[in-house]
């Protein structure tokens, strides 16, 4: 019980020190710090204590499996005729949400659907592919898109969303955002601060699918004014509202080959307009294009509308366009951050949107502090009263576990919210648990006439069994509510893991080196508790 050497003393205290040396900045103020360049991981105020924009995005699903649809048939097309002896096929059909076309040569079934199966793969593992192959009549082939297939595909479709969405806010500059998928097809964004949900959802909920087309020059204006393309091209609106264009349906070179867009200004005009700058293979790509086809057309589009249709007067060369259109200085921007941070693989759309203001969010400060230090005074008296000297132990050990939590967060990143308040009170209440048991054990062993060393010794040992199975169970809940929790249950399921852990830290370890070192240089021969 007294075996507390030096350096078991100094492998307790180091980590306090230091998880409460990280835990001090955040109680100073952000100037401060800055003032003096110090450079310090804080906790971070979640939504409902800093204010900010709330918005629950939902994606429209139906729109992964029209565009696998469309990606296949396309690739259909490019593998087939790469084949070598080409393979011949008619006109490839999506109707049906299925993908078919009829082969001009029955002898080549067996090489096309060869060349079908390379392009599927597995669906995870349900052991099924993501499209079924069918020949139909000898000849017509159809490709069917599976469910595990399309769930595979809306699965990583929300997961890249998540990705974007997140790179479009971090390039707002905004501090300690959350961004996190909720169910098969939501993905929920917090951001501290920012006051603004209207200029949030245009910014993240922009696809930002950019691509460059060819106008279709063959097309009778009059069928375009009706929606009517020629094979192989598609009609698309003006941005601006007025009318259409016939474009081809191949894309000359798309947003995925994009390495930077910026906000600039037209050297001739000074509008504001976007500069792109393609990766090597899109560069290359896009200046072969520019010169087979001088002094044609082609049009420039975003989320499927034609922002411009502007005239290849000369080759362009270097990888470098500009995109021009009725953009502000702030628009432009946003289209650049948007390009940048990559295109949306599926449409958002915003199923709800609330707006937390600052002095909301301080009044919950104000109320959460005021609870905690009640019950931290309430604790405190208690255990004064009822056990004296180790109620002192239980009490510091109860102040320096709210410091550690605290720097626990700051350290992995963790962001407080008003739920997470709640498990601080609550961690204070239940922090003395482990002291009250070991000290009710402590008062048993004494009243069954054990020596003073005796009874400490095993109210400690035995109590601890009953401290580790407890916290256990406690610590199955936080971790199942953090598991299958989103929003506020995470934020309180947080604080409680890191309150049981640190608790029996403090609780256990701690005081029992307090009472050590008390009883090596004392030696009493009564217990006041």
């Amino acid at each position: 019980m007294l075996d507390f050497p030096r350096w078991k003393i100094v492998s307790i205290l180091l980590p306090l020190i230091v998880l409460v040396a990280i835990a001090i900045p955040s109680f100073v103020p952000e100037s401060i710090l800055a003032r003096y360049n110090l450079h310090s991981p804080r906790v971070a105020y979640g939504l409902d204590l800093a204010g900010g924009s709330y918005l629950l995005l939902e994606a429209e699903t139906s729109d992964i499996a029209q565009s696998r649809l469309e990606q296949m048939r396309e690739t259909v097309i490019t593998e087939l005729g790469r084949a070598n002896p080409k393979i011949g096929i008619g006109e490839v059909s999506i109707a049906g949400g299925k993908v078919s076309f009829l082969l001009r040569d029955v002898t080549q079934v067996d090489a096309a659907r060869e060349k079908l199966m390379a392009l599927t793969t597995g669906a995870g593992f349900t052991g099924q592919r993501d499209w079924n192959i069918e020949v139909v009549d000898s000849s017509r082939f159809v490709l069917t898109p599976t469910q595990a297939g399309l769930d595979q595909a809306v699965n990583r479709a929300m997961d890249d969303a998540t990705d974007v969405v997140r790179r479009r806010i971090d390039a707002l500059g905004t501090k300690e955002p959350t961004i996190v998928r909720q169910g098969a097809n939501r993905i929920v964004v917090q951001v501290p601060g920012l006051q603004d949900p209207k200029a949030l959802k245009e910014l993240i909920g922009k696809t930002a699918k950019l691509e460059f087309k060819l106008v279709d020059l063959n097309a009778d204006p009059a069928q375009v004014q009706q929606g009517i393309a020629p094979p192989g091209s598609q009609v698309l609106p003006f941005a601006s509202g007025q009318g259409g264009l016939a474009v081809k349906r191949r894309a000359i070179v798309t947003g995925d080959q994009l390495i930077d867009a910026r906000q600039s200004n037209d050297t001739q005009t000074n509008a504001p307009n976007v500069v792109i700058t393609f990766d090597t293979a899109g560069g290359k790509k896009f200046a072969r294009v520019t010169q087979e086809n001088v002094g044609k057309p082609f049009a420039i589009i975003l989320d499927n509308k034609v922002l411009s249709a502007p005239n290849i007067n000369e080759p362009i060369l270097g990888g470098t366009a500009s995109i021009s259109g009725s953009f502000t200085v702030q628009s432009a921007s946003e289209l650049a951050i948007a390009l940048r941070s990559g295109k949306l693989p599926v449409a958002l759309k915003t199923v709800e949107e609330r707006t937390v203001g600052p002095d909301l969010g301080k009044e919950s400060i104000r109320a959460g502090v005021l609870a905690s230090v009640i019950a931290t005074v309430a604790v405190i008296v208690f255990m004064l009263v009822t056990y004296g000297r180790f109620g002192v132990y239980a009490n510091i050990a109860v102040v320096l576990n709210v410091l550690v939590i605290l720097g626990v967060m700051a350290i992995i990143g963790g962001t407080l919210t008003l739920p997470g308040i709640a498990g601080f009170v609550l961690t204070i209440g239940t922090a003395v648990d482990a002291n009250v048991l070991i000290n009710e054990r402590i008062r048993e062993e004494r009243r069954r006439g054990r020596s003073v060393l005796q009874a400490v010794e095993l109210g400690y040992k035995e109590a601890s069994r009953t401290i580790f199975e407890a916290n256990v169970t406690h610590g199955i809940s936080g971790l199942i509510m953090l598991l299958l929790g989103s929003g506020p249950v995470k934020g309180f399921a947080v604080v409680l893991l890191i309150g049981i852990a640190t608790s029996v830290y403090t609780a256990v370890l701690l005081t029992r080196m307090f009472v050590a070192l008390w009883l090596k240089a004392k030696r009493p021969n009564e217990l006041h508790i």
